[in-house]
């Protein structure tokens, strides 16, 4: 599972996610801060990468397009530094795999898990 990190999370979470097996790379290591979500996306989409992210309008792109990936997983609580809700995001990763493997959008927060196969209806 190959993780890309939005510019809204910390950087940290690569790290995190390192510890624990995941590959990932942090948006601001790979393109510009200016870019959009769809670019984002798109870069997402031919790279094989997962989208882990604490914005909300990856899952409306998603919706709007029909689009059967990249997965996204959002995470929704207030708190998102990955001292505080990182087991959390590695215990949702690894129950999720299968489905995040096929086109999911995962949302996560402090009390729950909720996810939806794409493409969203």
């Amino acid at each position: 599972m190959k993780l890309l990190i939005d510019m809204n999370l910390s950087p940290r979470w690569v790290a995190r996610l390192a510890a624990d097996g995941f590959d990932s790379v942090h948006w601001s290591e790979i393109g510009a801060a200016s870019a959009t979500d769809r670019e984002i996306m798109s870069y997402a989409a031919r790279g094989g990468y997962i989208v882990m992210t604490h914005d909300l309008d990856f899952g409306a792109i998603l919706a709007a397009t029909k689009g059967k990936n990249p997965s996204v997983v959002q995470i929704r609580s207030q708190e998102i530094s990955p001292e505080i809700i990182g087991e959390k995001v590695i215990s949702a990763l690894r129950q999720m795999e299968a489905e995040l493997a096929d086109g999911a959008l995962l949302s996560i927060d402090a009390s729950s898990l909720r996810l939806r196969v794409l493409p969203l209806k």
